[in-house]
This record gives structure tokens, C-alpha cells and sequence, in this order.
């Protein structure tokens, strides 16, 4: 990097798409600052944050990292992807489609955030700071970024070279480009939490779930009902995550999040409604789980561009997506991977180039992938769609079920591009 003049990246949001892009920056030879409201980095494992990783990012951590046997210590197999059927009345199950070659990891959000956060320069990162506002200066060169410190409500300004928006689905910095662009609702909304059974692996509950999914610790269970379907698999430290999907109009959310508050009359009503839809082993394990919470489900309409000037989008702010395909977080670490190749390929003199590049790669992938999850959301809740009838578990056929599969996402393998060409 010797030859090349050294630049300056502000990145606003410590999440996973935000520390990844630190990383690949870092190494493309550019200084970078992180701002990321929340006072720390995560630590520990919260209630509700699994999620699978594709093989594609498990190379690009493995690339990462000096120690690869964190991801590996840190992380369960998902070598299956199964989807079945549940009869809501005479409580039995069988399979729609399995695919053996699934060949993802379950991981904590707080694990893989800490795997990646891992061994980055401490003083690069400014927690605690709250986004203001940003420039651009008139000949394009440079980007001004205000922050308030929380704790002593300080304001600092920083001037970099590039602006990097790692600030999730409700990005500031997308609604200041795109004013009318809104989050989409799905039509539906995900009951969400985690069953801690260390210490009682051998308790009736957890016997019977792992009677009623056998492989749980390396398989990815979709169960679908009728207009429904839920999601269930084994998290490292002895700890079930599970999602049920519900039809249902749009909640008011209050404040700046998609995950809505919840009373114990609400958490009643859906263990009662889990007893009419699901068989008795899920049944138990909703029931018995602390503290479950609701998830609105968004998405957006893919975006026609990701960067303007000097200002890049990366992860949730280019691409909120709906959960079915995996896709969030995997997308993420490869716009990071992508964004950091092409700077590192282009220079600080050829920031345009290097961005329009970055576009160019990631936006058709993530387009498809963002409209393919939406289309599996529907087809698995039931909701209609132009082409095809409502999903129905109880009469599709064998073409209709390989639509389940996760290996239908574009890009899904291989073939995802990492550069242009």
C-alpha cells in the first residue's frame, strides 16, 4: 500500500456490517473511525439473535481472523435444511423437502460480532457517540460527520474522505436520499426467543423436542401449518432458537425499532394459539422460554443505486430484507468483503470508480436475493402471490414444495460474485 495515499473512512454503526467493514478497509491500507451509538460492544449471547451462516461468509471470516477455529468453536453445524408440515388437529408431522447439503453454521449475533470485532485497534472505535448530521463538501472530496457524545453530551466533528452507512434497516442516511422510500410490511410478524436448557438436557421438554426433531444440532426445521410456519434449531450452550411467523395488519411500533414491546396477556394469547397450531414438543418449548418478544417483519424494494458521492450503503441500510433466506447477515459480510476489494483495488484517486464498481457487484445480487426472500415468506405464510395459488403444506405437490428449499436464493452457492466481470 506504499504507493497508494492513505484515506479516511467514517463509519456510522458498530453492528456486524459496520465492524466488517472496518476490517476490509483496514486492510485495503485506509484509516477508519467507527461511531456506533451503544455504549460497548456486545458481550454474551442475547435472547432472540441466531442466525445461519452461508459457507461464502464462513470463508471470508476464516480469511479474516488468525484464530479460524473461533468460528468453528462458536458455531453449530446446519448441514440440513427440512421442511414439514404440521396438522394443527391431529398434531402429526411429516416432511414436504430435505436438503443433506446445506452446509451452514447456527451462530449468536453477539458471538459472530465479537469474532469479527476481534483484535481491530480499540481507539478506531467511538461508542457511546449518536449520529447527527453529515455534508458533503461542494467538490465531492470530502464528507463532515457530526456526533454527540452520550455520556457528556459533547458534539465532535469528524472530515473523511468516504462515508460508510452501516446503520441498519431504518437508516438515516437512505431516508435522507430516498425521502419517500419506505419500509415495506411483510404482512406479518415473528414471536421470537431462545430456550436455555443447560442443566436440564434431560428434563421432558427438551427429550421430547429432540424426539420430535431428531437431528436438531446440525438441521434447520421450517414447519409450516396452515396461512403459518415456524422455525426451530440448536445454538451453541445448550440453547433452542425458535420464530413463528403470524398473518396479521401492521402493528403501531413506537420509537426507532422493528421489535415490539409485549405484555404477559400477549404472551398468554400466543401460547394458547401455540397449542391450537403446533404439535406438543414446540408446543412446550414456547412455553417454557423466558421472555419472548415480537419482531415486525420489513423489507424494502431494492434500491436502484447504494452509493451517492461519497456515501456508501452497506448491509441493512442498502437491503433490509425479510428473514427467510439467511440473507441479512451473510449479506452484510460480503458487501464489506466487496466494498474493502474494490477500494483496495481502485485507490483513495479513484473513489468513484471504486464505488461504482462495489454498485455495480452487489446491487444485482442483493436485489434477487431481497425479492426472493420476500417471495418465500409468502409462499411458506400462505399469502398470495401473482403466479401461483397460496401455499397449502396439506395438498402441494412435490414441484410446488421444492420452492421451500434455501438453495433456491439466487447466488445461493458459488456463483456469488466477489468481483466485477
Amino acid at each position: 500500500m506504499t504507493d497508494k495515499k492513505r484515506s479516511k473512512a467514517i463509519i456510522v454503526g458498530g453492528s456486524i456490517a459496520g465492524v466488517s467493514c472496518a476490517r476490509t478497509l483496514i486492510s485495503a491500507g485506509w484509516d477508519v473511525v467507527v461511531l456506533e451509538k451503544s455504549y460497548a460492544p456486545p458481550t454474551g449471547s442475547p435472547t432472540g439473535a441466531g442466525l445461519g451462516l452461508d459457507p461464502s461468509s464462513q470463508h471470508l471470516i476464516h480469511t479474516w481472523t488468525n484464530q479460524p477455529q473461533l468460528l468453528h468453536n462458536s458455531t453449530l453445524p446446519l448441514t440440513i435444511d427440512q421442511n414439514q408440515a404440521t396438522d394443527s388437529e391431529k398434531k402429526v408431522s411429516w416432511t414436504l423437502t430435505r436438503d443433506d447439503e446445506y452446509n451452514f453454521r447456527a451462530a449468536y449475533w453477539a458471538d459472530l460480532h465479537g469474532i469479527v470485532y476481534k483484535d481491530l485497534p480499540s481507539e478506531i472505535f467511538f461508542w457511546g457517540h449518536l449520529f447527527l448530521s453529515f455534508s458533503i463538501s461542494s467538490d465531492k472530496k470530502s464528507v463532515k460527520v457530526k456526533a454527540k457524545n452520550r455520556q457528556t453530551e459533547d458534539t465532535i466533528e469528524m472530515v473523511g474522505d468516504l462515508l460508510v452507512a452501516a446503520d441498519g434497516c431504518l437508516s438515516v442516511f437512505r431516508l435522507s436520499f430516498l425521502p419517500e422510500l419506505k419500509l415495506r410490511y411483510s404482512g406479518y410478524c415473528a414471536w421470537r426467543g431462545i430456550l436455555d436448557f443447560s442443566g436440564n438436557e434431560n428434563s421432558d421438554t427438551i427429550i421430547g423436542i429432540r424426539k420430535a426433531y431428531p437431528e436438531l444440532g446440525k438441521c434447520l426445521y421450517f414447519e409450516l401449518g396452515s396461512g403459518t410456519h415456524a422455525v426451530i434449531y440448536e445454538l451453541p450452550q445448550k440453547k433452542l432458537n425458535w420464530v413463528w411467523y403470524i398473518n396479521q395488519p401492521e402493528p403501531q411500533l413506537k420509537g426507532k425499532s422493528v421489535t415490539m414491546k409485549v405484555s404477559n396477556d400477549m404472551i398468554q394469547k400466543m401460547h394458547q394459539e401455540a397449542e391450537k397450531t403446533w404439535g406438543p414438543a414446540l408446543v412446550k418449548v414456547i412455553q417454557e422460554t423466558f421472555k419472548p418478544f415480537v419482531n415486525v417483519i420489513y423489507d424494502i424494494d431494492p434500491l436502484k443505486r447504494l452509493v451517492w458521492d461519497n456515501v456508501v450503503l452497506v448491509g441493512d441500510a442498502a437491503h433490509p430484507t425479510t428473514p427467510h433466506g439467511l440473507r441479512s447477515t451473510n449479506m452484510s459480510l460480503l458487501d464489506a468483503a466487496v466494498l474493502g476489494g474494490c477500494l483496495d483495488k481502485w485507490g483513495v484517486d479513484r473513489l468513484e470508480s471504486a464505488l461504482e464498481e462495489y454498485q455495480s457487484i452487489r446491487l444485482p445480487v442483493v436485489s434477487k436475493q431481497v425479492l426472493h426472500s420476500r417471495r418465500m415468506g409468502r409462499i411458506k405464510q400462505g399469502l398470495d402471490l401473482e403466479d401461483r395459488q397460496p401455499f397449502d403444506p396439506r395438498t402441494a405437490s412435490s414441484k410446488e414444495c421444492e420452492e421451500l428449499q434455501q438453495k433456491n436464493m439466487p447466488f445461493f452457492a458459488a456463483d456469488v460474485p466477489f468481483f466485477a466481470g
